[in-house]
């Protein structure tokens, strides 16, 4: 079985490395990668059996790059190397997806590559279910069915979300994706990150940049990643995001 490790830490690629170099019947390949950019072009020229992929990586992180593993014919199973703060242990058992929990050791290695298996859609997205569905707290990650299956999106990557009708859009670092959820659930979930700012939004407040009146008398929220456009503030809620911005 060839094994293709996926970790942007040094010394975990080498502890992961010496530990497969233990395990009988199992060819270690070179290079590994550090981020999910490499990891997904290495699965590629490489076609290793099986994926030892750390979920925290810079960029695409482990759950993105299996939801893009997903859109290929013949994926590679997957174990996924996630620390014990990342995901809840219940969430990671409900979801049936391959896991071993850092610090690895060689036995539970042992124990995952056996069981290891290609992850689908149902499986990712089943551990970014709602914090209401899953009676555990807030998601890392909010998933999206779009033409190409299942999207995920970090939820520090998101912007905003604008309710219109029966969806909510979600606007992130790189695009927009439709969501199925109701913008009050999103706000409960995720109030600590968020502020509404109408009716019908929330934003990020860690993206908020500047609060500006027109000459019209309405009130604009610029934000980091929007490339200079502004959202509306309605009056209700101008209030309560300027003394929202003193705090930050």
């Amino acid at each position: 079985m060839n094994v293709l490790i996926v970790d942007d830490e040094t010394l975990a690629r080498e502890h992961l490395s010496r530990l497969v170099g233990t395990l009988g019947g199992h060819t270690l390949l070179e290079p590994t990668a550090t981020n999910g950019e490499e990891a997904l072009s290495l699965i590629e020229s490489l076609k290793p059996d099986v994926v030892l992929l750390d979920i925290g990586l810079p960029g695409l992180d482990g759950l993105q790059v299996a939801a893009k593993l997903c859109e290929r014919e013949l994926p590679p199973s997957v174990v996924f190397c996630v620390a014990p703060d990342e995901f809840s242990l219940q969430a990671l058992q409900e979801s049936g997806l391959s896991y071993v929990l850092k610090p690895i050791s060689a036995e539970a290695l042992s124990a995952a590559l056996k069981e290891a298996h290609r992850p689908n859609r149902s499986q990712l997205a089943a551990l970014t279910r709602p914090a209401a569905q899953s009676g555990s707290g807030p998601r890392s990650h909010i998933s999206a069915r779009t033409r190409k299956g299942i999207e995920l999106i970090p939820i520090e990557q998101v912007i905003y979300f604008i309710a219109d009708h029966k969806y909510v859009t979600l606007r992130h670092e790189g695009g927009e994706v439709l969501l199925d959820e109701p913008l009050k659930s999103l706000e409960d979930e995720f109030g600590e990150r968020f502020v509404r700012i109408h009716r019908n939004a929330l934003v990020a407040r860690n993206r908020i940049e500047r609060l500006q009146r027109t000459p019209l008398g309405h009130f604009q929220l610029y934000l980091r990643g929007l490339n200079g456009d502004a959202l509306i503030v309605s009056r209700r809620h101008v209030a309560g995001v300027r003394k929202m911005m003193q705090q930050l």
